[in-house]
C-alpha cells in the first residue's frame, strides 16, 4: 500500500490549497479516507476523514466549514479543499487508510503517506 500526497506549498493568509492523496496497491485497505497534519513541536492531529465506506465525513472543529473532502472512487484519490487558510494551518499534512472506526484517531490508521508542507503566511 502506498500513499502519496501532494498539493502542498506556501500561501498568503485566507487563500485557498487543495490537497491530494493517491493510492495504490489493496483495492479497498489502501483507499485514503483520513487526513491529518503535523506542526513544528506539537502532536499529529486529525483534520478530516470519510468513514471507510465514504458515506460520511468528519471535521475537526478548527477546519469544520473551510475544509472540505472529497474523492475519486474511480481514481482512488482523495482531495482536501482548503479555503480561508490562517497561519495556525502551518503543517505537514498527511494522509491515511486503513481505518474503519474512530476515525480522529491516528492510531486507527494503518497505512500513512510521507506528508505534504503547508505554510500559510500572515
Amino acid at each position: 500500500v502506498q500513499l502519496v500526497e501532494s498539493g502542498g506549498g506556501p500561501v498568503q493568509a485566507g487563500g485557498s490549497l487543495r490537497l491530494s492523496c493517491v493510492a495504490s496497491g489493496h483495492p479497498i485497505l489502501s483507499f485514503p479516507t483520513g487526513w491529518f497534519r503535523q506542526a513544528p513541536g506539537k502532536e499529529r492531529e486529525f483534520v478530516a476523514a470519510f468513514t471507510w465506506d465514504g458515506k460520511k465525513t468528519y471535521y475537526s472543529e478548527s477546519t469544520k466549514g473551510r475544509f472540505t473532502l472529497s474523492r475519486d472512487n474511480d481514481r482512488k484519490i482523495m482531495y482536501l479543499q482548503m479555503t480561508s487558510l490562517k497561519a495556525e494551518d502551518t503543517a505537514v499534512y498527511y494522509c491515511a487508510a486503513g481505518a474503519q472506526s474512530l476515525y480522529d484517531l491516528s492510531t486507527s490508521y494503518t497505512y500513512w503517506g510521507q506528508g505534504t508542507q503547508v505554510s500559510v503566511s500572515s
